[in-house]
């Protein structure tokens, strides 16, 4: 979502929402099917009572879009000998994005960054502004430069074929943040997708969450209701994590959101129908996570934890000063951005990359988010939030 933050307009809600980080199904309850005989059931019981060793919770694992594996981004590289060979080219690369803000700030400067690296020159940057119909414009406007390497957030996976087709037909090399346009082939229409560690995410978000509670209590779980794997991957591994790891932590109440603009009234009802709520996990922070705090803070409820994911400065200022926020799960924005540029490179040289590739997940606190939002958005806190560190 960044992704990745990030909210669209209403009538992009399905659409546009499929691409944030920044925003960016419902998370269901797997039925587990009970022993209907007492001697299998005591069987059952003996197995689990006399095993020699538990078995560990296994981590939920990030896949892509279609299900493909995921590459950490510390291994997409190029040797001397490549670096070489791409600075001869005299190659030229644009950045269409979805949006501008923080995230797409930090996005753009590792590319650029790791393009001048490789003597490769931008030549265009364009702001869709949450529009496929404005990014199909641009990357008209942008094919007449010619460039070698396009890379761009997907507003509109079913448009956005079409608008990107130009690109795949005069061999333009593509790499995707997040999404990727519908009936794309990997190495034949597109290098590679980048996107967050989603799983280590929702990890981290648990991780924090369970800290502050001291490992147990009663939590609300917002999860976002719309068939986008960057935030269903997202919420679903919090979910799972807390229930392996967490047998003191109750999940005793969920609800989905599909307009960020419901969060308040979603944290409200949840604070009604649990009145001794100690925790709530909020799908990402900019609208959701800023929702929560509203119906926090209108009912007085200072002591109820709260957790989210992306860096934003409202839930970042009150991390420092000690509100309900305990804790912020964030992407390497800075590092998404250099490992998309990396992965057009290899496009440049014929050299495959991976069909999907993911950068790592930090886990902010009040006590490291200047680092945080360093490693993050490669910039300092906004001003407000080094102010209440005493900065």
């Amino acid at each position: 979502m960044n992704t990745r933050a990030r909210t669209p307009k209403r009538r992009f809600l399905v659409a546009t929402m499929m691409v944030l980080g920044l925003l960016v199904a419902a998370c269901g309850t797997e039925d587990v099917a009970e022993e209907t005989t007492t001697t299998r059931a005591a069987t059952t019981t003996q197995a689990v009572t006399t095993s020699a060793t538990p078995t560990a919770p296994v981590a939920p694992v990030t896949q892509g879009p279609g299900g493909e594996a995921a590459t950490p981004s510390g291994e997409i590289s190029l040797s001397g000998d490549e670096i070489a060979q791409v600075q001869a080219g005299g190659h030229t690369a644009a950045l269409l994005w979805h949006t501008a803000g923080a995230f797409t700030d930090a996005v753009s400067k590792g590319a650029k960054d790791a393009f001048a690296e490789l003597g490769i020159e931008v030549i265009a940057e364009t702001n869709a502004q949450f529009d496929a119909a404005q990014q199909a414009n641009d990357v008209e406007t942008v094919m007449a430069q010619n460039p070698d390497i396009i890379i761009s957030l997907v507003l509109d996976p079913v448009s956005g074929a079409e608008a990107f087709r130009p690109a795949v037909e005069a061999g333009v090399q593509l790499v995707f943040l997040s999404n990727v346009p519908e009936g794309y082939v990997h190495g034949t229409d597109y290098v590679g997708i980048v996107t967050d560690d989603l799983a280590a995410m929702g990890i981290a978000a648990a991780d924090l969450l369970a800290d502050a509670l001291g490992g147990q209590g009663k939590i609300g779980f917002i999860f976002h209701d719309a068939a986008y794997y960057v935030t269903n991957q997202r919420d679903q591994a919090f979910k799972a994590w807390i229930q392996s790891n967490y047998p003191d932590i109750e999940i005793v109440d969920e609800q989905g959101l599909a307009d960020p603009a419901a969060a308040e009234q979603i944290a409200s009802s949840l604070l009604t129908r649990n009145p001794d709520l100690n925790g709530i996990y909020a799908p990402w922070s900019a609208g959701p996570a800023d929702g929560v705090l509203a119906a926090l803070r209108a009912a007085g409820a200072t002591d109820v934890a709260v957790v989210t994911l992306d860096l934003d400065t409202n839930v970042s200022l009150d991390l420092v000063e000690g509100g309900n926020i305990v804790g912020i799960a964030a992407d390497e924005a800075y590092a998404l951005g250099r490992t998309m540029a990396l992965e057009g490179a290899y496009g440049l040289i014929g050299k495959p990359a991976p069909p999907f590739t993911v950068v790592p997940a930090i886990k902010v606190t009040a006590d490291n988010i200047i680092d945080a939002y360093r490693q993050s958005l490669a910039t300092d806190p906004p001003p407000e939030v080094m102010q209440a560190l005493g900065g």
